[in-house]
């Protein structure tokens, strides 16, 4: 009798229906919390990559130091924090400050412009151009001001906007440091978890590929973001000792170039030509050959910080770089260079199929 019943369509209707009701509410469940975690989710990706990457500084401070893993780690956060607020509030109170100055003197017509020197109008391709500007600006400033006024009310616009975003993404690293302290202090459970994830997902291959995601978080951050960082406080140090103007903003351009693989001497160039334009042969011919070797200390420092065994190509890095930045402005520049480093790798090691010596205990962060 209850074999004719589940045999029956009525019985297979009710059931179908049964499952299909529970596998939409699971997925509506499923949906609704990653709607409301969604905001968050880059920040958390972007403190469990600084997680990995602290972890063992974290590990070596609390054993020489005999404190726990916990105060280790909220040191090494406090100290983090320090390090990106500290220049950040003093980097936006001098362009505020600065941009106060600026507007006063030119309310006031205090404000002068040098003349441009005749080597300016040498420069190939823009010279003959940038030595006209340059010329009708320090002499009738009122008039260039009046020219280009819905131009300059349109770069003001934009730079309010940048200035903005810039402070939502320190906002971003923030609380992304926040919670790679708070991982570090639970790395006994965020490993076990994230363990138990990657066998649930690649079953033998697990253990494997979750010490890959290690290594290949730990070498991407130091051999492409590391370096990046390095070449761009070279190039500031650099910059700040021959005065050149908005050298935070440079320092920028210099760490995203560097971040996605490009040469910073396509920024350092321009700032070569204006050094000499404004500085002495000795001073601009020194700065040229320091902005030379800053361009060129990938070469050497990249084998220096980068694992062996886990080179990025490239165009994977870029791709990440670039297309992290476009979907979340400055914090996607570093976590998508990351991904899809990781990304590559984990894919390779699929296509290879070949299991690597690695421990089957959980692997910490």
């Amino acid at each position: 009798m209850s074999a004719q019943n589940s045999d029956s369509p009525h019985w297979f209707t009710k059931h179908a229906v049964d499952a299909a009701i529970k596998i939409a509410v699971i997925f509506m469940v499923v949906i609704w919390c990653f709607e409301i975690i969604k905001p968050f989710i880059m920040p958390i990706v972007w403190g469990g990559i600084i997680a990995i990457t602290l972890f063992p500084l974290v590990a070596k401070l609390s054993k020489k130091s005999g404190l726990s893993l916990g105060r280790s780690s909220a040191l090494v956060t406090v100290l983090s924090l320090a390090l990106l607020l500290i220049p950040a509030f003093l980097f936006s109170g001098a362009l505020v400050s600065g941009t106060q100055d600026f507007i006063g003197e030119i309310q006031e017509g205090t404000f002068v412009i040098p003349p441009p020197k005749e080597s300016v109008a040498d420069l190939p391709l823009i010279g003959d151009k940038l030595y006209s500007f340059w010329d009708k600006s320090s002499t009738n400033l009122d008039n260039v001001i009046k020219t280009y006024r819905e131009e300059i009310k349109s770069f003001a616009a934009k730079g309010a906007a940048a200035l903005g975003g810039f402070g939502m993404t320190i906002l971003q690293f923030v609380i992304s440091i926040i919670i790679g302290g708070v991982f570090i202090t639970n790395t006994k459970g965020a490993s076990e978890v994230c363990h138990k994830v990657a066998i649930r997902l690649a079953g033998s291959y697990g253990a494997e590929f979750s010490a890959l995601s290690v290594a290949t978080v730990r070498s991407v951050v130091q051999g492409v973001i590391g370096v990046a960082f390095i070449q761009s406080i070279l190039s500031g140090i650099g910059m700040g000792l021959v005065g050149v103007p908005a050298t935070g903003i440079w320092m920028l351009a210099v760490l995203i170039l560097a971040i996605v693989q490009l040469p910073p001497i396509l920024v350092l160039a321009p700032i070569i030509a204006y050094v000499f334009s404004v500085e002495s042969s000795s001073v601009a011919i020194m700065f040229m050959v320091w902005a030379i070797l800053v361009s060129a200390s990938d070469a050497f420092l990249k084998p220096m910080l980068m694992g062996r065994g886990v080179d990025i190509p490239m165009l994977v890095i870029l791709l990440g770089a670039i297309g992290g930045m476009m979907m979340s402005g400055i914090v996607g520049l570093f976590v998508g260079a990351v991904v899809m480093g990781l990304g590559y790798k984990l894919f390779i090691a699929w296509i290879d199929n070949e299991p690597s010596t690695v421990s089957e205990d959980a692997p910490e962060l």
